[in-house]
């Protein structure tokens, strides 16, 4: 029996596998609304497998999108375009999940394809706001948010969750990693504020702690919520696995049920050694000392690898992101090389074997 497709229940929901599609921006919205685009993209994923099928970084604010193209859960007509796509995604039998994010000093800025940088006003570009007013590379210098805006956050967060429930999806995910919003409130290298928001670990994850109160009070007791975190800044000074244990400790008390693990993102200087994997003992350092179920994430391309991550006890799932680009149906083709026996669509049940 290979661990990789066994069921996880956490909560109500009984997730069919422990492939997880990872969130991947795709810019390619207008106005936040998901399009056709988004429907094939993530509908292909569920076709191919995966157990849980995690929307792109979705703001919660049209001023929290890292770019103008960004899909957004901030309307009524956003939830509609949703709910299309959750449709068919829970008619292949997997589950749908939406992550929720302010992309603070990051947000406003070109598409990658596009060029790089921040978008003027006279483009259709806004400011940007963040825990302090540094800039993150060549991007414009941010505003920073005033003690009352930061405490009204919490608020965006739990009203989108509360719209993402509304549009089908099983769980949300709080995306509190990259160089985001929330990321910069709890690292040191970007929050030099001497307000309740800043200055010590606990007034820079306070931020962070709020927002998870906010939306499990909003989604009730039955309705999963993720946590994706950024590990370590990889920088001096910075942010590190020693700091993600205690904030993970935290989470759990507020009744956050997982912590997909990555890291980096708050700094461009950051030195990352990057390998198959090289994310994993992230994740496999906070389940052990905290208790709480990890994702893991980062460089994972082959199912005998993805089996040992999960086998081990690293991670309790794994998030795939470039490997599904390269192959939708990779879940698929990973349980024939592990000899799981996993349903196929009836479309495709001829190449089963």
């Amino acid at each position: 029996m290979s661990h990789l497709f066994e069921p996880l229940k956490l909560r109500d929901l009984t997730l069919s596998n422990r492939v997880w599609v990872s969130p991947m921006c795709q810019y390619s919205a207008t106005d936040g609304l998901p399009d056709d685009w988004h429907l094939v993209h993530l509908g292909q994923f569920a076709a191919g497998g995966a157990g849980l099928v995690l929307t792109e970084s979705s703001a919660v604010t049209p001023d929290g999108r890292i770019s103008r193209q960004d899909v957004g859960i901030w309307n009524s007509d956003q939830v509609a375009a949703w709910r299309r796509i959750t449709d068919f995604i829970h008619a292949r039998g997997a589950a749908a999940g939406m992550q929720l994010n302010h992309a603070g000093r990051k947000a406003s800025t070109i598409r990658p394809w596009d060029g790089n940088g921040s978008v003027p006003a006279s483009e259709g570009g806004w400011q940007s706001v963040g825990a302090d007013a540094q800039a993150f590379g060549v991007y414009d210098s941010a505003r920073p948010l005033t003690e009352s805006e930061v405490a009204a956050i919490p608020a965006l967060f739990a009203a989108g969750a509360r719209r993402a429930l509304d549009a089908g999806f099983d769980l949300v995910e709080l995306h509190f990693a990259h160089g985001y919003l929330v990321h910069q409130f709890y690292s040191p290298l970007s929050n030099s504020r001497t307000d309740g928001y800043g200055g010590d670990f606990d007034g820079r994850v306070r931020l962070a702690l709020e927002i998870a109160e906010a939306v499990r009070a909003e989604v009730g007791e039955n309705v999963p919520v993720f946590a994706r975190i950024s590990a370590s800044d990889w920088t001096e000074g910075g942010w590190t696995i020693d700091d993600s244990v205690r904030l993970a400790r935290l989470l759990g008390e507020r009744s956050v049920d997982l912590i997909d693990t990555s890291s980096g993102g708050n700094t461009p200087k950051a030195e990352i050694p990057l390998g198959p994997g090289y994310q994993v003992p992230f994740a496999r350092r906070i389940r052990a000392d905290v208790g709480i179920p990890t994702g893991a994430v980062g460089m994972i391309t082959d199912a005998e690898q993805a089996e040992e991550i999960v086998a081990s006890g690293a991670a309790d799932a794994v998030f795939l992101a470039r490997a599904l680009l390269r192959d939708p149906h990779w879940p698929l083709r990973a349980a024939n090389t592990l000899g799981a026996d996993v349903a196929w669509p009836d479309q495709y049940a001829r190449a089963k074997s």
